[in-house]
This record gives C-alpha cells, sequence and structure tokens, in this order.
C-alpha cells in the first residue's frame, strides 16, 4: 500500500517513519522547502528519541520519501493523512486554515480513489467540513472519484512518540463506510499484533474523544495542583495525598504529580479550543475554565516562592534555572512553564543563567542574550543565589550535591517538580522548597 502524509512536523513525521517501518511505501509531503531538504539529506528537524533512526533506516531502504510536491505522490496513492498544525486563534479556537488548504489541494490534485485521514488535532465537524471541499473541488475539475474522509486522532507523548505509535494503547477512527473501515484496519494491522486495540466510532465522537482526552489530562495535573497549594496551608503532604488517593483503582495514580503548571502543543492549545467549541454550541464548560485559571496561576508558584525567601531583596540576585523545556524528552519550549518564570525572574531585576539538556537552541531563539545559556547543569548553577528545578530531566534527579553546593553562592533549591526528598536536600546542606 502507498500513503502520503501532509505535513512533516511533529505527528506527520512519526506516522510516516512508523507506517513506513512496517512495509508501507510512504510519501511525507511538506511546502516547507529547506525541511524537506533537510530530511532528504538525512537530518532530522524536530528532537524526538528514536524518531532520527527510524526516519534514516526507512529513507535508505527505499519506503520514506521527502517531497514538496502533492501532485507528485497522489498518483497510485490509497490513502492521504493530513498532519498539518492547527495553532491556537485569536478566540482560542482551532486555526483550521492549514487543514482546508492540505484538503483543497488534494481536491484539485487527486488522480484516483482516496481515503482522506485526518490526523490532525481538529474540533467536532471538521471531517465534514474537508469533505465539502474535496466535494467541491472535484465538482469544479468535473471529474468524479470515490473518496472518504477519516478522523484518526494521535495520541502521542512527546517524548515517548514511537513507542506510542507502534504500541498504541488505543487506535481511534471515526468511518462513514465500509471501504473505510477496510482500509484503516488494513493499515493498523501490523501494530495490533497483541491484541486488537482498534476502536470505531462515527467521525464527530472520534473528534471530540481526542480532546476529552487532553482535556481530562489537564483537569487531573490542575486539580492536583489546587490540592498542592491547599495541602502547604493546612500542613499536608500532597505526596501523601497523591498515594492515597492513587491506590483507589477507579482514580488511578497517573497525572496526579503536583508541580508548577502544564505546558505543551496540546494541553494548552486543546483546553482552550474545546472551551471555544462549546461556546460555539452556546454551553460553558466551567470545569475547564477552572483549569485553565489554575495553570496560569501555578505557573507563578515558584517566583513567588523565590520571592517570599528573598523578601524584598531580588534585584541583584543570580537565580539559576534547570530546564527549560515544558517536559523532559523534548526541546518544546511552547506555553513552558521556565519561559513564565524566567519572564517574572527578569523583571524583578535578576540575573537568570540557565541549562537544558537538548532545549538550549529553541530557548535562544526565544529569549536571546536575556540570559545566561550555560554548558552544563552545575555551570548554570554557578554564583547563584537559588536554583530553580522547572523541567524533571533525569539527570537532575541525583546531582552531585557536593559540587552543587560548592558551585552557589547560596544553598537554596526551589523544586518546582518535587523530583527531590526533603530530608535529601536538608542532610545535602541546602534550604529546599517543594510544591505542596
Amino acid at each position: 500500500m502507498k500513503i502520503i502524509v501532509i505535513g512533516s512536523g511533529y505527528v506527520g513525521l512519526v506516522t510516516a517513519a512508523c507506517f513506513s517501518e512496517v512495509g508501507l511505501d510512504v510519501w511525507c509531503m511538506d511546502t516547507d522547502a529547506a525541511k524537506v531538504a533537510k530530511l532528504n539529506a538525512g537530518g532530522c528537524p524536530i528532537y524526538e528519541p528514536a524518531l532520527p533512526e527510524l526516519l534514516a533506516r526507512n529513507a535508505a531502504a527505499g519506503r520514506l520519501h521527502f517531497t514538496t510536491s502533492l501532485e507528485a505522490c497522489l498518483d497510485g496513492a490509497d490513502a492521504a493523512f493530513i498532519a498539518v498544525g492547527t495553532p491556537e486563534g485569536e478566540d482560542g479556537s482551532a486555526d483550521l486554515t492549514y487543514v482546508c488548504n492540505a484538503a483543497r489541494s488534494v481536491g484539485q490534485l487527486m488522480k484516483g480513489d482516496l481515503v482522506v485521514v485526518v490526523k490532525s488535532t481538529v474540533p467536532v465537524g471538521t471531517c465534514a467540513r474537508v469533505e465539502a471541499i474535496l466535494r467541491e473541488e472535484l465538482d469544479a475539475r468535473g471529474v468524479s472519484f470515490n473518496f472518504d474522509v477519516v478522523s484518526n486522532p494521535e495520541f502521542l507523548k512527546e517524548g515517548h512518540a514511537v513507542n506510542d505509535f507502534m504500541m498504541p494503547d488505543r487506535v481511534i477512527i471515526g468511518v462513514e463506510s465500509d471501504r473505510a473501515r477496510a482500509i484503516m484496519s488494513e493499515l493498523y494491522r501490523p501494530f495490533m499484533m497483541t491484541g486488537d486495540r482498534m476502536l470505531f466510532m462515527d467521525r464527530a465522537s472520534s473528534e471530540l474523544t481526542k480532546y476529552t482526552a487532553n482535556a481530562m489530562l489537564a483537569t487531573r495535573i490542575s486539580f492536583m495542583n489546587d490540592i498542592a497549594n491547599l495541602c502547604e496551608r493546612v500542613g499536608a503532604s500532597v505526596d501523601m495525598v497523591r498515594k492515597g488517593i492513587g491506590m483507589d483503582h477507579r482514580i488511578g495514580p497517573k497525572f496526579l504529580y503536583a508541580g508548577c503548571g502544564y505546558g505543551g502543543s496540546c494541553f494548552p492549545k486543546d483546553v482552550k479550543a474545546l472551551i471555544a467549541t462549546a461556546a460555539r454550541y452556546g454551553y460553558d464548560m466551567d470545569v475547564l475554565q477552572a483549569v485553565e485559571r489554575v495553570n496560569a496561576r501555578q505557573k507563578t508558584v515558584l517566583f513567588e516562592k523565590i520571592s517570599r525567601h528573598f523578601g524584598d531583596s531580588l534585584r541583584g540576585r543570580t537565580i539559576a534555572v534547570w530546564g527549560l523545556a515544558f517536559k523532559p524528552g523534548t526541546d518544546d519550549m511552547r506555553e513552558a512553564p521556565s519561559l513564565v518564570l524566567i519572564d517574572a525572574l527578569l523583571k524583578a531585576g535578576c540575573a537568570v543563567r540557565v541549562f537544558d539538556p537538548v532545549a538550549m537552541e529553541k530557548c535562544r531563539s526565544l529569549l536571546g542574550d536575556a540570559v545566561f545559556f550555560a554548558p552544563g547543569m552545575y555551570e548554570a548553577a554557578s554564583g547563584a543565589d537559588a536554583l530553580a528545578v522547572v523541567t524533571e530531566w533525569k539527570e537532575f534527579r541525583l546531582p552531585d550535591w557536593k559540587k552543587l553546593r560548592a558551585a552557589m553562592k547560596s544553598p537554596v533549591i526551589f523544586d518546582g517538580r518535587n523530583i527531590y526528598r526533603e530530608e535529601s536536600l536538608k542532610n545535602a546542606g541546602f534550604t529546599g522548597y517543594r510544591i505542596g
């Protein structure tokens, strides 16, 4: 089978690489000529573990191709996956410009029967809109092909995306015909060898499932951050509360960790988009509006703790920041809590020294020379009045406490991800502040 993936971003590249890994002839198309040239030269434009090796192996085997020409690769294609961006619009809704443009291009160029799969994260009704665009373009050309529009949302965690695609916990597919169902079943059959985890449903339900999943996870995070803030006020431990409720099988232990807020390309954008979708139908998502407010407030918690510790004498202080990406395993800086903290520190007159294992260049493009980009974690802490840990990279979990203590001007740590035990910090001679 031959498939096309339109878009070589995070979702598109992972989709193309993983489908080619199981033997499909995959063409990944993007209008960004520089990105396509980099991919054809063996480069990888994003940081994602295992992805560069997957791209190189399948390109060398002749199963994976990169092009800027949609027309050149449509001939003989069985399916075309639309995996373009859906950025946040001014009103918080998803901007479908790229999705609609991709659909219009397919309609103008398709050469035979085709299954068009919407892989991008889109609001309810988008597949119907794509179907209307395709029909409009085919009518304008005076041609008639059989086509189906399918909803197939992605559930990929940054830092684990390849594994998530190759061994999915579920594959959600919204279809309207037996033909589309059969083709999608065949495409995903290689990933179902240990059990059928495909769930077929109508397209609207499939579109809404993606948003609901991310909104639920964001809700759990904000709820636990709210509980953590309450724990600090009543003298309870959020770690104990988390373990206690996580033992209830109806709740489970995942996404119950308190911290300094969530970020990334999905949770913030998708929560806003779901709120906006509901508003268009005359419904207020009160719970999700609270989730947003809690998360925005939580991103300020570390700065508030730093301010309370130093009182009115923040100006002229040097603060080290470990971790810039919104989570470990990625260089993604979108909606990263670190940016909120750094901005507040700079406005307060602090000098900021930062380090992240992979996100330094992405952060540099955002902050320029406003902060000092250290070559290592201990260099970042050199001369610092305090250290703030914002991203829980593994290499930060067990630092050389003596080396860190010697590097810092004063031994104060603000642990934004609760990766250190209070007794460990105390025994190492540090004053420690955690979340909850």
